[in-house]
């Protein structure tokens, strides 16, 4: 693994000895190969990473426990588990054991001098054990069946209510079949909306979820195994504790073994631990004291071997393993609902609430004054009044326009598994993002060489220092170091009969850098190049040797065989006594050790791995071509080398990924990383990818030339904190942490992960995490959006995220952001919408009882209009763009974390706490409160309590931020401003129409009062007047009186289409009209309106007149006009509110495309 610190002094030459692990980690600069040193645990140099976070001030008892507010939920957990935190609680021991332990332990026969020879298990045996365990997979989580998801669907609040008014009228039916008949059509529609309702949400789900099951639909993995002294292949799935497997480079370990023999082994555990590094593993004969995921003599199930051969009893399988265990945590998490279903369950809490009680009272109004004890007229009456409040088609609309931005995503290669998942990453106030994999390319890369006289770039560069020249195979020592780096290597290939450039590198992840950097640039087939000079003698690369050797069959002019030497810089120059200049050997002097030291300073303080390649030309009369090497007695040449030059690598952010975090930043979206990795490996990645530009502690220290326990925590920005301190924080220190701008944290393990996610989402934020691994996945579930990888990542963390980047491109991210935060404004922008026609069906309702009038809207009408112009014209907000090019991604997130909103939030937690804590109720083992735990009944009986304290208005009127789905703005606008204006809109054509047929407002309330009139059946009436009405021209006034007061509120909702739109702009212009689906939902939805009321046949179910005359429609047109005044007006008002809530410009974001890495040195 790559440790980067500064160097004590930038000319003093690197030691080939560490005198203490001190003295290691100050003077270190660079480590060349995965294991060229031995790592030294963090807590040994304390001294350097100071535990916890220090404040410069002191802090009161007050502010202690307003700082704790919020966190007792977590800390009550922690108490109810029992277990630490750490990653150290893994249920493995066995590597602690020496052999002979193991062998009896498991009842296995193994070799250890001859691991070939071992006997294993008998297949009698395995078969009784794995019929005993049960086979070697993972439980799959449970999941719930089809018909329970659809279930759960159709029996919410806004479905629930719908059937039971179908279910109503279908009642009255029964009661009195022939006066009910008409509304049977009203019953059945209403049932099958709820239907349609679940069913649209049902197949989007069951779509996302067949897509993920074909992603993880693999091929049953086999392995190879010892069973009666005979090695086969057999399915992993069958492999059983105490089982000899053999374990080949390429090979996915099948289960966790423990190794017994063991040939320059390296694995990747980056899935699980989150190594960026391969790492070494061997057999310990007396055991290992190590935690499991350090242990040595341990390989993890799923974990993929990169190098070398190893055999290993099986000591763990199937949910015991590893793996398994940390998939528990994922289990053991129950994820979290997102806001946007918290929002709309909110708001449809309160529209079914207004809803239930206006349709009571109404009932109640009605059965007494207009209908007097005719109960089935008042409850169809009732019912049409909860029609006109509950937005029918509005559940359909929100799927379906989650849906439409969903395709979309997917057209960016994004899964989004929940469809409301789409809105919640436009949410988001922090993400926290694993690096190895999801961050960076997971694959070390060649970026500087140098000569011994000039320094080189493999990339074009944007930071490189001048008088460094770009990579040229002609230059002095290059062809030298292309040659050491493709001969000297180990590296294999997954296939072998498709170009270079094709095949997937098996070997150690800098030797493949290495490979991949020479296919590049040798001149001839690399193949063939690699064949041309075959291998006589190796040595290869150990952690004490800290070099690979390799001698080659290469002819020179004074031999026949070239020995290539590759390692840590100051043992390969160690072994130098010349280095090579345009051909010419010189030998090494001060100046040229000086020169080595410069070079290696400029590529180690970009966090890069250097490496040092040096040749030997073996002279043919001392190294004949049959000479025999031997590694046991040194019988090689190791000394009198000639210095070529060196090379470093790094495993570079992934291509965009600067650009995207800052493009985040901007967006208010604060991005911390949180690894597994060392912490000077993160903090040198974060600096080169706009995650951290500022100081830390170290660096300010370093640059103020302060000892760094002088520098304190509210003096710098930017933190990086050490995972074995997360254990010790209290509430401040997670506060004093979370309110820096930048943020990483290093060396944590899964449950570190998931306790991050826990106390950032007590703090207010909505948290995502993108992860790969294995140790993501628990919190990839617990986060509010939990983003996977697919190529790289692991089914686990698969099944745990909401949404999958499908070709693991970070970027995608940004796209989500701006999809997420434009799917949310269109959201708003169609419940403005829908919900604005409700106050004029309600208030003609109204008018009906109170003055009374005839009804101006029948409950079928106001049906047609929820389900049919309404629809079209609300899905067409789906396709909306953004008011301005980059509106959406410089304003802050719509719940915004700063701090004001989290001492809000502590403050509303404490006076909770308060009424929650049992004072006289300890937890003497834990030395603190406990908590009351309260019974369902308790709890239901609080929440009718709540609104008579003095805590719920409290809550409810103190000032926030956030903007809601559903807020008082948009309430106000919908019911207040719009929604008068089109009751008068349409009530207006109402009266007009009613006089134009000889009725005053004063005789239509005459009429209703007596309730004779306006049926075939009526007398005729006679005006003030005189002019006598038949029955006939009664039924023709009051089907025209309601058809238009039915276009009036379509044709004004076609104004309000737009006026819904007027945030940041006028509701005028290209850019409001820009959407042409709006345009068609209006045509779609007159085509309806008209087919409705001009078409005699329709009449019977839904009244209307085709006599009715289009001059009427000038009426809601001019009150359209006059909506679109207002809203105009509105932007007026509030231009000034909406600017302040725009983000910033960031001093130091670096948005130039990622071509290579930046350098970490401070630019001063």
């Amino acid at each position: 693994m790559v440790i980067v610190m500064n160097p004590t002094s930038k000319n003093s030459a690197p030691q080939d000895q560490v005198s203490s692990p001190i003295e290691e980690i100050t003077t270190a600069r660079a480590v060349v190969l995965p294991a060229d040193v031995v790592e030294h645990d963090e807590k040994s140099v304390n001294i350097l990473r100071q535990k916890g976070v220090e404040l410069h001030r002191s802090m009161t008892q007050e502010d202690k426990e307003l700082s704790a507010a919020g966190y007792e939920h977590l800390e009550a957990q922690k108490i109810k588990a029992g277990t630490p935190t750490s990653g150290a609680d893994v249920d493995i021991q066995e590597h602690h054991l020496p052999f002979l332990k193991i062998e009896e332990i498991l009842h296995t026969s193994i070799d250890t001098k001859d691991a070939a020879n071992s006997y294993g298990l008998s297949t009698t045996e395995a078969q009784a054990r794995l019929q005993r365990d049960g086979p070697n997979i993972l439980t799959p989580p449970k999941k719930k069946s089809a018909l329970r998801k659809f279930l759960d669907r159709l029996f919410t609040m806004f479905n629930v209510l719908l059937m039971i008014a179908g279910v109503l009228e279908y009642v009255l039916l029964g009661i009195d079949f022939k006066a009910n008949f008409q509304n049977t059509y009203l019953g059945g529609i209403l049932i099958a909306v709820a239907f349609v309702n679940a069913s649209i949400d049902f197949y989007q789900i069951q779509k996302s979820e067949a897509i993920l099951a074909s992603f993880l639909a693999m091929i049953p993995p086999s392995c190879r195994v010892v069973r009666d002294g005979t090695i086969s292949n057999i399915a992993a799935a069958d492999l059983v504790k105490g089982d000899v497997v053999l374990l080949r480079t390429g090979d996915k370990t099948p289960a966790d073994l423990l190794l017994f023999s063991a040939t320059d082994l390296k694995v990747d555990n980056s899935s699980l631990t989150g190594e960026s590094e391969p790492q070494e593993r061997f057999p310990l004969p007396a055991g290992s004291q190590l935690r499991p995921p350090e242990a040595e003599n341990l390989v993890f199930n799923s974990t993929l071997v990169v190098n070398g051969e190893a055999w290993g009893i099986v000591v763990r399988t199937g949910d015991h393993t590893f793996i398994g265990q940390i998939a528990s945590l994922t289990g053991g998490e129950n994820g979290n609902e997102s806001p946007l279903a918290r929002e709309i369950a909110r708001f449809v809490m309160i529209v079914s609430c207004i809803a239930i009680l206006f349709a009571v009272v109404f009932f109640a109004v009605g059965i007494t004054t207009v209908y007097k004890g005719q109960a089935a007229h008042t409850v169809t009456f009732a019912v049409s009044v909860l029609v006109a409040f509950v937005p029918e088609g509005l559940p359909s609309v929100v799927t379906l326009l989650l849906s439409i931005a969903a395709k979309r995503m997917a057209k960016q290669n994004v899964l989004v598994k929940d469809l409301q998942g789409v809105e919640t990453l436009g949410s988001l106030t922090l993400l926290a993002t694993d690096k190895t994999g999801t961050l960076t390319r997971n694959q070390m890369t060649v970026t500087n060489l140098w000569s011994g006289i000039q320094m080189y770039t493999a990339f074009q560069s944007n930071n490189d220092e001048e008088g460094v020249s770009q990579f040229s195979m002609s230059a002095s020592g290059m062809a030298e170091i292309v040659d050491i780096a493709a001969l000297n290597s180990r590296i294999k290939f997954d296939r072998m009969d498709v170009p270079f450039e094709q095949r997937n590198i098996l070997g150690d992840a800098t030797e493949t850098g290495l490979a991949r950097f020479a296919g590049r640039h040798i001149e001839s087939d690399y193949d063939d190049h690699v064949k041309r000079y075959p291998k006589v003698f190796e040595v290869p690369f150990n952690s004490s040797n800290k070099w690979a050797l390799v001698i080659l069959n290469k002819p020179h002019a004074s031999g026949y065989l070239t020995s290539y030497l590759k390692g840590a810089p100051e043992r390969v120059l160690a072994r130098c006594t010349t280095y090579v200049k345009d051909g010419v050997l010189f030998p090494i002097t001060e100046e040229f050790t000086a020169s080595f030291d410069a070079a290696y300073n400029y590529m180690a303080s970009r966090g890069h791995r250097v490496i040092a390649c040096a040749q030997y030309l073996l002279p043919g009369d001392k190294y004949p071509l049959k000479n025999q090497f031997s590694k046991n007695d040194t019988d090689y040449p190791s000394s009198d080398y000639c210095f070529v030059g060196l090379i470093s690598l790094e495993d570079p952010p992934k291509h965009g990924v600067r650009e995207a975090i800052g493009k985040l930043r901007l967006a208010g979206i604060k991005v911390m990383m949180v690894t597994g990795d060392h912490p000077k490996t993160a903090e040198a990645i974060a600096r080169k990818i706009n995650l951290i530009l500022g100081d830390t502690r170290a660096t300010l220290a370093e640059k103020t030339g302060r000892p760094i326990e002088e520098v304190y925590e509210d003096e710098v920005s930017a933190v990086v904190v050490h995972g074995d301190d997360i254990d010790q924080l209290e509430g401040w220190q997670w506060d004093q942490i979370f309110s820096k701008q930048e943020i990483v944290f290093a060396r944590t393990s899964p449950k570190h992960k998931l306790e991050i996610v826990k106390r950032a989402q007590a703090l207010g934020h909505i948290v995502g995490v993108t992860g790969d691994g294995v140790n993501d996945a628990p919190a990839l579930k617990k986060a509010d959006l939990g983003i996977a990888m697919n190529i790289s990542g692991s089914d686990v963390s698969k099944e745990a995220a909401n949404m999958i980047l499908l070709d693991d491109n970070f970027a995608s991210t940004v796209n989500g952001v701006a999809e997420g935060r434009l799917i949310f404004s269109n959201l708003k922008r169609s419940i403005q919408y829908t919900i604005t026609h409700s106050t004029p069906e309600v208030i003609p309702q109204l008018f009906y009882v109170v003055l009374p009038i005839p009804p101006p809207l029948s409950a079928i009408l106001i049906l047609v209009i929820d389900l049919g112009f309404e629809l079209f014209a609300a899905l067409s907000f789906a396709w909306d763009k953004p008011e301005t090019a980059d509106g959406l991604m410089r304003m802050n997130p719509r719940k915004p974390v700063n701090e004001y909103s989290i001492k809000v939030l502590k403050k509303r937690a404490l006076r909770r706490s308060r009424t929650l804590i049992a004072t006289s109720t300890t937890d003497t083992e834990n030395r603190g409160p406990k908590l009351i735990r309260r019974s369902r009944l308790a709890i239901f009986f609080s929440k009718i309590r709540a609104p008579f304290t003095r805590m719920f208005w409290e809550d409810l009127l103190e000032h926030t931020d956030d903007e809601t789905l559903v807020d008082w703005k948009l309430l106000s606008y919908a019911y207040l401003e719009a929604g008068v204006i089109e009751s008068i809109g349409s009530l207006l054509p109402y009266f007009v129409v009613f006089w134009k047929h000889g009725f005053t407002p004063r005789e239509l309330r005459i009429t209703q009062k007596s309730n004779l009139y306006f049926s075939h059946s009526s007398p005729d009436f006679i005006n003030g007047r005189g002019h006598t009405i038949t029955a006939a021209q009664q039924v023709e006034a009051l089907a025209q009186a309601q058809s238009i007061t039915y276009l009036s509120i379509f044709i004004i909702q076609c104004f309000n289409l737009f006026a819904v739109k007027a945030k940041l702009s006028f509701p005028f212009g290209r850019q409001a009209v820009s959407n042409i689906w709006n345009f068609a939902g209006i045509m779609g939805g007159a085509c309806l309106g008209i087919f409705i009321i001009y078409t005699p046949p329709l009449h019977y179910v839904f009244g209307g007149s085709y006599h009715l005359s289009p001059l009427y429609w000038l009426i809601p047109v001019a009150f359209g006009a006059l909506l679109l005044i207002w809203s105009s007006l509105r932007v007026l008002l509030l231009r000034n509110s909406l600017s302040k809530a725009k983000v910033r410009d960031i001093k130091g974001l670096m948005m130039f495309p990622t071509m290579r890495t930046m350098s970490i040195r401070s630019r001063r």
